[in-house]
């Protein structure tokens, strides 16, 4: 499994070889468009992230056998899903612990920070915030 700091200059590469922020955003948007629809079961109000413009929902799942966590998002707005799918790309099949001591600074090397407006880049900030919630709650003690 690639790390996150990896899987972090894999992105990196790719959104810097488009040229303007008109191809960025359609490459987030196709980004979103490969998630996998969110079965209706987690479309619900404990699902979803408090303070997105547009709503999104995220389930989280722990394999206590790989010792990962495992991402689903879904939102009505592309780019908001994009963005849950760059998060989910960062974080899917990670350990607990990684995903929390890790910071990714991706959104503010590629200038995704200065293009966002505030309900997005608010909504980006609660989602990334619930899943390292999710992920602090599988931390191994030793």
């Amino acid at each position: 499994m690639a790390s996150i700091q990896d899987i972090e200059a894999n992105l990196l590469e790719e959104f810097n070889f488009c040229e303007d922020w008109q191809e960025k955003f359609e490459l987030l948007i196709e980004l979103g468009m490969d998630l996998e629809p969110l079965s209706a079961e987690y479309k619900t109000e404990e699902k979803r992230i408090i303070g997105c413009q547009s709503n999104v929902w995220l389930h989280a799942d722990y394999q206590a056998d790989t010792h990962t966590m495992v991402y689903i998002a879904d939102s009505e707005a592309m780019i908001v899903k994009g963005l849950a799918s760059l998060l989910i790309s960062f974080y899917a099949n990670q350990s607990p612990e990684d995903i929390l001591k890790t910071e990714i600074s991706f959104f503010k090397q590629i200038g995704l920070d200065q293009h966002l407006s505030s309900t997005r880049a608010n909504g980006l900030s609660a989602m990334l915030g619930k899943m390292k919630l999710y992920a602090s709650q599988h931390i191994k003690t030793a």
